[in-house]
């Protein structure tokens, strides 16, 4: 008997000295193996003692009825396990108990469920989660429940209901402490069955009660026995455990999805000449965490970096190393490195990170003004171009070995990004799976995206948004292995009759020629009531270029839907706006700059530095 109550886990119940139970005890029988029935009703005769006790020729029928309920506990408490989330475990126990143990199943948990340590608040509420019973039409079950059951019930401290579940063990129906507890669980409608034909247990989690079930048999069928409460306490446990694990899960799975959303972008940039769409989707509930990225990182001159990335794995250290690199790329490209410097240094920081941190990236820069894209890849796949007209193009890019592999060198190719084109950055997620391969999968991408851009005609592109809903339709129905980011840049560049560049000398005469160069581009431009302002600050940028450079400097105006003015020269060293005193004769420089530019700013590059400012344009 011990290593059958061992098995089900109610070694405890037999020991609980707490009022409910009385002296039932599991009676001697076979050990189970293996499912058993589970498939009949349990039913019996309503004793004193139980039938597996009494001697003579009836000891037969009870030890069999009593192998039939082990039976039923074991599959139905596989039944419960096999559940993965809230709704699968309490579906679990009502069909496991209806019609096999009872021909009505009321479950209630508290709402909300309390997680982990949380302090409960008082008083609580449960609030009804799933009815079954059987079908009206089945002849051999009574009408149930024929009353209106309350949806919820607050239970208060002191209350019989708040006693009865306090006291964790299952009570029968026409129990003293049942009989005024029912009604605050169900509603003033309920009336007490004749004999043994409910049962109220607790469900209990591993630090308070979380929930009642009711267990019900109607008038054509034996009533229940006192076995059935320990049934019913195995049914209870198993299901109020599983519970408890499903909302641990439940929250940690939160977590973990809103940590990875955090870590990406909220919102893409507005970047000048080019239009940004991008998606993420999270993998199946069962893998949900990824290491999946994107980001578009605005850059000196107009340019625009664009990152996809893919941390191995399927975990929260993957979402958090994804957070890490995330991060070190922003820095990177704030330093204006080339690509595949870029993904040198990411290399460099994986292996610090831990020896396997490996991650898949690809890095390309976009120039609107040269209508030229650089790109760079660490073992990703490569990106698809559409251009006008509908042609789609796999851009041949070196592949290179993933981050985190170390001791490889990386290489970058310069390709044409003409107006009106879309260059699509995915992560394998979106052309891979179990049963397709990537080149395959790349290929489908390519029928889509040419499918997609048919109905715009030869000479548009198609709407940026609903080609990346088109893009991910692809992907059909049903669970995915891996979460998948996308990013979309649809080039529009910045024209050559909007862009004004030239080259000064670093002497005293530049403050000078600067201003007039900018006077004859903003007249040709239509710009006259801005030309005082911007010689203005354009003849203090200049001057300041002067103090820390020997080599020519650069000056350009960008017309689009802003005036960008950028002065360039060789030196690291950045501007500092500093607090001047009146008596002060000079840095009244940038204190102009701050004060008349929409926005102002310095940039530190490879070659040197660029300070810019921006206007608005005025209404036309």
């Amino acid at each position: 008997m011990e290593e059958i109550a061992d098995e089900l886990g109610w070694r405890d119940l037999l020991g609980d000295p707490r009022p409910g139970v009385g002296e039932a005890l599991i009676p001697n029988g076979p050990e189970v193996e293996g499912w058993g029935g589970g498939e009949g009703r349990l039913s019996g005769t309503t004793t004193d003692n139980p039938p597996s006790r009494r001697d003579g020729p009836g000891a037969e029928l009870a030890v069999r009825k009593d192998s039939d309920r082990i039976r039923f506990v074991g599959a139905a408490t596989r039944r419960i396990s096999r559940g993965m989330d809230l709704d699968e475990i309490v579906l679990g126990l009502c069909r496991a108990s209806v019609p096999t143990f009872a021909d009505a199943v009321l479950v209630y948990l508290r709402d909300p469920l309390p997680v982990g340590d949380e302090r409960p608040v008082l008083p609580f509420v449960l609030r009804l989660r799933r009815l079954d019973q059987l079908h009206e039409d089945d002849t051999n079950a009574p009408n149930v429940i024929d009353w209106d059951v309350l949806n919820l019930s607050e239970i208060r401290p002191g209350s019989a209901l708040a006693e009865v579940l306090r006291g964790v063990r299952p009570v029968f129906g026409d129990s003293a402490a049942a009989r005024v507890a029912l009604p605050e669980l169900l509603g003033v409608g309920w009336a007490v069955l004749s004999g043994h034909r409910a049962i109220l247990a607790p469900l209990r989690g591993r630090r308070r009660v979380i929930g009642a079930t009711v267990f019900l048999r109607g008038a054509g069928r034996a009533a229940f026995e006192p076995d059935d409460l320990l049934a019913a306490a195995q049914l209870a446990t198993q299901t109020a455990l599983g519970i408890d694990k499903a909302v641990l899960y439940g929250r940690e799975a939160y977590i973990a999805d809103e940590l990875q959303r955090t870590m990406l972008p909220d919102s893409l940039p507005q970047a000048t000449g080019v239009r940004l769409a991008s998606r993420y989707l999270p993998a199946a509930e069962t893998a949900r965490v990824g290491g999946d990225w994107y980001d578009a990182i605005p850059l000196p001159g107009s340019r625009v970096a664009l990152v996809v990335g893919d941390v191995m794995g399927r975990s929260m250290m993957s979402a958090s190393i994804m957070g890490q690199l995330r991060t070190t790329a922003q820095t990177l490209a704030q330093l204006d490195l080339p690509p595949q410097e870029v993904l040198h240094h990411l290399d460099e920081q994986a292996q610090r990170l831990g020896s396997d941190r490996m991650a898949t990236c690809l890095y390309a820069v976009y120039d609107p003004v040269a209508h030229r894209i650089t790109i760079a890849s660490a073992g990703h796949p490569p990106p698809v171009l559409l251009h006008l007209g509908g042609r789609t193009e796999v851009l041949q890019v070196p592949p290179g070995a993933p981050i985190g592999v170390g001791g490889v060198d990386f290489e970058a190719v310069e390709l044409d990004a003409p107006a009106g084109a879309t260059l699509l950055l995915y992560t394998d997620g979106l052309v891979e799976s179990r049963v397709q391969d990537v080149w395959t999968g790349i290929e489908i991408l390519r029928e889509r995206l040419a499918a997609s851009a048919q109905p715009s005609g030869p000479d548009h592109s198609p709407p940026l948004e609903a080609l990346c809903d088109d893009v991910l339709d692809m992907l059909g129905q049903g669970d995915r292995d891996d979460d998948i980011a996308l990013l979309a840049a649809r080039f529009n560049g910045i024209a050559p009759s909007d862009v004004a560049y030239w080259y000064l000398e670093p002497e005293d005469a530049a403050p000078g020629r600067a201003r007039r160069l900018v006077r004859n581009a903003l007249s040709r431009w239509g710009l006259d009531g801005l030309s005082d302002e911007v010689e203005l600050l354009i003849s203090e940028l200049v001057t300041n270029a002067i103090r820390f450079t020997s080599r020519p400097m650069s000056l350009r105006l960008l017309r689009t839907d802003m005036l960008r003015c950028e002065v360039g020269d060789d030196s690291p060293q950045l501007p500092r706006q500093r607090r001047d005193r009146d008596i002060d004769e000079g840095g009244w420089g940038l204190f102009l700059v701050n004060r008349l530019a929409w926005r102002w700013g310095a940039t530190r590059l490879s070659t040197g530095k660029v300070v810019w400012f921006e206007m608005t344009l005025p209404p036309k």
